[in-house]
């Protein structure tokens, strides 16, 4: 499939990696095995296309969790972004877990904050979250990026466009620890309804990922 959408003209693939363990992998329902993740990968630069892909952050993760996927990120050319594992309505994970929610503002289900308990303080975790988020910035942007786009830096700076280089250096303003956290502190303007699974109620089939991962759950009422 790769090869076919090289000869449409393909140059750029956004690919939902989502672990580099095989029981991460299990626990989103992936129906890939890790060998066959790394192949895709593999088979991509053979190719010349340009990969970005994400890993998902679980709450259950500790500092040594963090630290081997910080290691992996650097071991690899691709472009390596990471979010936090967050059950949307109306999903699987959020009928299975949606009573183990630790917070229901809508605010939060951004993929960037913490709504299920962490395993490590959530001041810890979202410390080694940004941390995490802080190398693989390193590795794409920041002085690197402008070394290497000198030229049209300069190009846009002499026409009064400093967006770009001013974006390199945003980061640490944009990705903070005790922002984040003080997120929790705001009132919640909108609270998400938590699913409501009646006994009675009938079976639905879901579908998961490009895999298609069949389950068979029960509906959700929404809490009036």
């Amino acid at each position: 499939m790769f090869e076919y959408w090289k000869r449409l003209g393909l140059a750029y693939i956004f690919v939902g990696l989502e672990a580099i363990d095989e029981e991460a992998l299990k626990s989103f329902h992936k129906e890939v095995s890790l060998a066959g993740s790394f192949e895709a990968l593999e088979y991509a630069r053979t190719l010349g296309v340009v990969v970005a892909t994400n890993i998902i952050a679980d709450p259950s993760w500790d500092e040594e969790h963090f630290r081997r996927v910080r290691e992996w990120a650097l071991s690899v050319p691709e472009i390596v972004n990471i979010s936090i594992n967050t059950p949307y309505s109306g999903t699987e994970n959020f009928l299975s877990a949606g009573d183990k929610l630790s917070t229901r503002d809508y605010r939060l289900f951004d993929i960037q904050h913490a709504v299920l308990p962490t395993k490590m303080p959530l001041k810890k975790f979202y410390e080694e979250l940004v941390k995490t988020q802080q190398v693989l910035n390193m590795k794409h942007l920041g002085m690197g990026v402008l070394k290497e786009t000198a030229g049209l830096a300069a190009k846009l700076l002499l026409k009064g466009q400093t967006n770009f280089v001013r974006m390199l250096f945003k980061f640490n303003g944009v990705f903070n620890a005790r922002r984040l956290l003080a997120d929790h502190q705001k009132p919640a303007d909108y609270e998400m309804h938590l699913p409501c699974v009646p006994a009675d109620a009938p079976g639905v089939t879901f579908f998961s990922g490009a895999g298609v991962t069949k389950r068979s759950m029960t509906v959700a009422q929404p809490v009036s």
